[in-house]
């Protein structure tokens, strides 16, 4: 606040330019109260703190040229054509790119939710489905990708590994196997089911959000907590992580009957404090799909954008580099359907 100067100049000429900064304001040189009201705007628009301040990361927003920005709006409206999705009275939108989870409802967003995703080598996929059910201190089985990617490599760095994170090796009949008769030089392991034990550790925590698809993904609990103050949460491995996990599952528990009425959170953490295993089945699925949105607008048509954390919007060669030729389908062929 107060700094004067060329480069003053030229932010206010460049808040302006996207309008969030009045126009009548982009002529100044100084820092004043309405260019840190502009660039509050201009990080909330682009998924950063509000600080106000122009900092690295806000600088870097702000020198993405607009071609750029063209094609994330194109690239994220192509992505949504041909959903079949089924926007109904209810339903849960996850978009990656925003790491972020969204309960909809009546058409408007009930409850927002910051979320962890999965990192750039292990994605988190584009999926459709329906919410089914609850699962409430659930196990873990572990995949077998992570089980050649992260648990093997931790056992041979220490051969206590396993005891630590309560996870237990099962043969094909489900009986228990000592970890010490495996050859951890190997990958035998994966001939194996390593399931971790209920409770606070659980790499899930303690609720499981079912949402049966082919990709073998899910919404869940995390022990691991501190990653949702991150400011960029892409660190999963696949499934995604919800933040204050209790309320959003009062969400979706909406409508289906508990033991002594309906489901809140006190009667959740009383399930949970049982630390027994139960699944609660949805009266009525919800659905759910995760999409991967970069650029889009909101109701008043205030345009947003979001880092391309796995590079899906450049493409391997650029066939227009001036932008001329992109032709934008209509969007209104993503239409409401019953369950």
């Amino acid at each position: 606040m107060g700094d004067k100067g060329p480069i003053v100049v030229t932010l206010r000429q460049r808040l302006a330019r996207e309008g969030d900064l009045p126009a009548d304001q982009g002529i100044g040189s100084t820092f004043d109260a309405e260019v840190m009201k502009a660039v509050k705007r201009f990080q909330m628009r682009h998924g950063l703190p509000e600080s106000g301040a122009v900092r690295r990361r806000t600088l870097e927003a702000l020198n993405v040229p607009a071609l750029t920005r063209h094609r994330q709006l194109v690239a994220s409206t192509q992505r949504l054509m041909g959903s079949r999705f089924p926007f109904g009275e209810r339903h849960v939108v996850v978009n990656i790119p925003s790491a972020t989870v969204e309960a909809v409802e009546s058409g408007q967003v009930a409850r927002r939710y910051v979320a962890v995703v999965g990192k750039p080598d292990r994605p988190s996929p584009v999926v459709e489905t329906r919410i089914t059910a609850i699962n409430l201190n659930p196990t873990w089985t572990v995949p077998v990708s992570l089980i050649k990617k992260d648990i093997i490599p931790q056992v041979r760095k220490d051969p206590d590994y396993l005891a630590k994170m309560k996870i237990r090796i099962l043969d094909a009949k489900g009986q228990e196997v000592d970890p010490r008769t495996l050859d951890w030089t190997t990958n035998n392991a994966v001939n194996y089911t390593l399931r971790q034990d209920p409770g606070v550790m659980n790499s899930l925590g303690q609720i499981r959000i079912d949402m049966p698809n082919k990709e073998a993904v899910f919404l869940h609990d995390t022990p691991s907590k501190r990653l949702f103050a991150q400011d960029a949460r892409f660190f999963s491995s696949g499934c995604v992580r919800v933040a204050n996990v209790r309320d959003f599952v009062e969400w979706l528990l909406r409508g289906t009957a508990a033991p002594n009425g309906a489901w809140t959170q006190t009667s959740i953490d009383a399930a949970i404090g049982t630390t027994a295993r139960q699944d609660i089945r949805l009266e009525k699925p919800v659905p759910v799909a995760w999409v991967y949105l970069t650029g889009y607008a909101m109701p008043d048509g205030t345009a947003h954008f979001r880092d391309d954390i796995y590079g899906l919007d450049t493409p391997e060669a650029d066939p227009d580099p001036e932008g001329q030729g992109f032709d934008v389908p209509a969007t209104s062929s993503i239409v409401p359907r019953r369950l």
